[in-house]
């Protein structure tokens, strides 16, 4: 009876280990490109749908309404969720995710910067050296799953 007990604690520890999550619609990680390819496989064009496999950098601290996913060359992607309609934990930077939508080439305002800074935390001296706007690729996910 003890070693049931102790084999069972031991099955529900490693289940919980290596549990996903998913937000949103449900998908699959079938088909994932790494988010370092993502701009080569986007090219010229301005917006594609797709489903990436990457590993978060940084969350919203305020509610988890968005995340940043590392890409190549220690930049970048901010990914947002369709229509604001769900969240990911806040806790998940440095967790590997999958996550299907659309990538877009966009010019992000200077008033949209400093508010995703206000999310993540930053100084107001750090708010305040925003000042132009940005050209990056960004993500508008549909469902996410958190490794």
């Amino acid at each position: 009876m003890k070693y049931t007990l102790i084999f069972a604690l031991v099955l529900g520890l490693a289940a919980g280990a290596s549990a996903q999550s998913s937000h949103g619609k449900k998908i699959t990680e079938d088909g994932a490109v790494p988010a370092p390819e993502l701009v080569a496989k986007l090219g010229d064009k301005s917006e594609m749908s797709t489903k990436i496999v990457g590993t978060v950098e940084s969350v919203c601290k305020v509610k988890g309404c968005w995340m940043k996913v590392k890409t190549a060359d220690g930049q970048t992607m901010r990914v947002t969720f369709k229509d604001y309609g769900f969240f990911v934990p806040k806790d998940i930077a440095g967790k590997q995710v999958v996550f299907e939508g659309v990538a877009k080439q966009t010019t992000t305002p200077v008033s949209e910067l400093k508010h995703y800074a206000e999310d993540a935390g930053k100084s107001k001296a750090e708010i305040a050296k925003i000042t132009e706007p940005e050209k990056a690729v960004t993500f508008v996910a549909d469902g996410v799953i958190v490794k």
